[in-house]
C-alpha cells in the first residue's frame, strides 16, 4: 500500500504543501483535494515541496499539471521544490526530466528560494547512459535508396 503525507503551512501569502512518500495513482486524489481546498479557501499561490517524495508516477505528474492549470485560471502561481538528484529523490527528478514537464513549472532547489522567487533552477538534465559520450556529435542519417515507382 502506498502512502503520502502532506503538511500545509501558510508563509507570507504562499501556501506551502510539503509532501512525503509516494505520489501515485492511489495517493494523487488526496493531493488534488488539498490543492482544490486551498483554492476554495482563496489561497492561489502554492509551493509544492517534493523533496520528501521518493516515488512519482504519471498520475502524480498529472495532478501537478492540473494544479498548475487550476491556479493559473484564477490568477495564482504554482512553484515546485525539486532538489537536485540525490539518491532518495533521483527517481522523481528523472521522471520529471524524462517526461519533459519541468519546463511547465517554476522549479526551485528549496522552499526558501521558492518563497523568495529567486531565479528558478535550470531543469535537470538526465545523465548520459553509460558507455556514451554526451559531447560526441550525433551520426548523420543514412539516406534510403530510391526505388522506381
Amino acid at each position: 500500500m502506498t502512502t503520502i503525507e502532506a503538511d500545509e503551512d501558510d508563509r507570507g501569502g504562499w501556501t506551502v504543501l510539503a509532501l512525503r512518500g509516494e505520489l501515485d495513482l492511489v495517493t494523487s486524489p488526496e493531493i488534488r483535494r488539498r490543492v482544490h481546498d486551498a483554492v476554495a479557501a482563496g489561497r492561489h499561490d502554492l509551493v509544492v515541496d517534493l523533496s520528501g517524495v521518493r516515488f512519482c508516477d504519471s498520475s502524480g505528474i498529472g495532478v501537478l499539471v492540473a494544479a498548475r492549470r487550476l491556479l493559473r485560471s484564477c490568477g495564482g502561481r504554482l512553484r515546485l521544490v525539486l532538489p537536485e538528484a540525490e539518491e532518495s529523490q533521483g527517481h522523481v527528478t528523472r521522471v520529471f526530466s524524462a517526461l519533459g514537464v519541468t519546463r511547465l513549472f517554476e522549479v526551485y532547489e528549496d522552499v526558501t528560494a521558492a518563497l523568495a522567487g529567486e531565479a528558478p533552477a535550470p531543469p535537470p538534465v538526465p545523465a548520459p547512459r553509460s558507455g556514451t559520450d554526451a559531447s560526441a556529435p550525433l551520426p548523420r542519417p543514412t539516406p534510403l535508396p530510391r526505388t522506381a515507382p
